[in-house]
């Protein structure tokens, strides 16, 4: 997708491929304000910056860089609200923006944030500006609360961003706009392979790490082997931590035990799993009992797999001891429902391939690892295009697979809190371009999806026109795709014509995803 900045303003701003990171700790804030305001993400300048810095550095700097994205907007107007005449230079911008979030969210003492402020224009050569920016930074020192508070009133996203949602979520907007501003919750899937949910919790305690159960329940109206649907419940697990933690202080994080998922996204296997079992619990009923299993092998595909975390928690479903895929008990007896899974990742990049592979092995799901546990799983990534690759290759048949997880390119608009960067990234142009993108991607898929088989489309963006209106676009073109319900007992999400709509508005629950499961009914 086309990351390009919607800031106007560029004056002397030059390409920040050769980001400079040296100086005081804002003035290597304000360097990477302005590298993402040049294109680059979020993602690929952070680390840089705070490996820049002194451990005693990096807190501060990580709070003034994402909670001034958080409130870049909002600070933009307040600034011109400010100013007797247009400031055009983009640095002296920022600049000001990064004292604005000291004095108004970060509470530094008033002395400090302005004279810091003031000497970080110096030192990247703005000193002709020093005046204009102490003033300003003075102005608001003397009622934070006050210009606190107007800059809190409205949105902090672009106008174009803000409209389309007020378009689509008119009555959620007004929690939307605030939910966006704040952090998100940090959550963790367990990987129950390794150790019950349970004992995580409790081990967590032991490294005085507190953290709550959340409990999601989603219900889905599948078909029985009588051509009935009827309601079938899941119930997803997962922690939410009091306090955003690194990594390397959770308990055998380096061992697999745990990953960091949001709530929202732990979702996505669970659904996909399910439909899974029920179309093999159909075919098997529809057998009568007779069916020779020793060959049945079925296939699975993740698309746009990386880095691996709906891929990862999907192995973990099916390579459990307690699945039920391989080991079904009827009368005493373990039959197996099928004797082998080919699953296939596939994503377009080399780099993210390789993010496949690191976040495998640290959770023991490799190739290898299946191979050494007796797992009978094959497991096949590869790097290839959505919208043109087939998974059947030269064989004759093109209906390929039992199940297909979509977790398809997107605005990524409702991941904000996460990555705030976007707002400033993202374009109007880019959400027509996504849409056709996804379009693209379903119309390749779906026609390898084998008769019975489910794919779920799930998407991290709160825009319509990503989420149900691509769904109700996608099934006016063919006549053999049933959208399966949600039932009523789904604990997550509003309902939508096709799908269910999960918005980042509570600060205690998970990001903004789009879920909808889809069946083919003929070829």
């Amino acid at each position: 997708m086309r990351q390009t900045s919607t800031a106007p303003r560029n004056n002397k701003l030059k390409p920040s491929s050769n980001l400079i990171m040296n100086g005081s700790v804002r003035v290597r804030v304000i360097r990477t304000l302005l590298a993402i305001q040049n294109g680059q993400s979020l993602a690929s300048v952070l680390d840089p910056l705070l490996n820049s810095l002194h451990d005693g550095d990096k807190g501060f700097a990580h709070a003034l860089l994402l909670t001034t994205l958080r409130q870049w907007y909002a600070l933009e107007r307040l600034l011109d609200s400010l100013a007797d005449n247009p400031i055009d230079e983009k640095e002296v911008r920022t600049t000001i923006q990064v004292g604005l979030t000291q004095l108004l969210y970060l509470q530094v003492a008033d002395h400090a944030a302005i004279h810091e402020t003031v000497e970080a224009a110096k030192e990247i050569e703005f000193a002709h500006a020093t005046g204009l920016i102490n003033a300003i930074l003075r102005k608001v020192a003397k009622n934070p609360s006050k210009f606190r508070k107007k800059c809190d009133k409205k949105h902090s996203l672009p106008n174009w961003l803000a409209y389309q949602l007020k378009q689509d979520w008119s009555e959620q907007y007004d929690d939307l706009m605030q939910g966006l501003r704040q952090p998100a919750p940090m959550f963790l899937r367990v990987n129950t392979a390794i150790t019950s949910i349970e004992n995580y919790q409790q081990a967590l305690v032991e490294f005085e790490v507190e953290a709550d159960l959340v409990e999601l329940t989603s219900g889905l109206q599948l078909e029985n082997s009588s051509d009935t649907a009827t309601s079938n419940t899941i119930l997803t697990k997962g922690l939410r931590l009091h306090q955003t933690t690194a990594v390397n202080a959770l308990p055998q994080f380096a061992e697999g035990a745990a990953s960091v998922q949001d709530m929202h996204a732990q979702l996505a296997a669970p659904l996909i799993h399910s439909a899974l079992l029920n179309k093999l619990s159909v075919k098997n009923d529809d057998a009568d009992g007779d069916m020779d299993t020793s060959n049945n092998e079925i296939r699975i595909l993740d698309a746009c797999a990386a880095p691996g975390g709906k891929l990862a928690h999907w192995l973990e479903l099916i390579s459990s001891n307690e699945s039920p895929l391989f080991n079904v008990k009827q009368d005493d007896e373990s039959i197996p429902v099928v004797s082998k899974v080919k699953l296939t990742a596939i994503d377009s990049e080399a780099p993210r391939i390789e993010r496949i592979y690191t976040n495998l092995q640290r959770l023991n799901l490799s190739q290898h690892d299946l191979q050494q546990a007796g797992k009978n799983i094959e497991l096949n990534i590869v790097c290839a295009d959505a919208t043109t690759w087939q998974g059947a290759g030269k064989k004759k048949s093109k209906l390929v697979f039992d199940a297909i997880l979509l977790d398809s390119p997107c605005t990524a608009t409702g991941v904000i809190r996460r990555h705030p960067d976007i707002s400033i990234l993202r374009t109007e142009e880019d959400v027509e371009q996504t849409a056709l993108l996804q379009a693209d991607i379903l119309h390749n898929l779906w026609p390898q999806l084998k008769v019975g088989g489910y794919l779920l489309y799930v998407t991290c963006s709160i825009l319509k026109q990503e989420n149900v209106e691509q769904m109700q676009d996608f099934m006016t073109h063919y006549s053999n795709v049933e959208a399966i319900e949600f039932s009523d007992d789904c604990s997550w999400g509003i309902e939508q014509a096709i799908g269910r709509q999960c918005l980042p508005i509570d600060s205690e629950s998970g990001d903004g995803f789009y879920y909808a499961l889809l069946q083919k009914t003929a070829e």
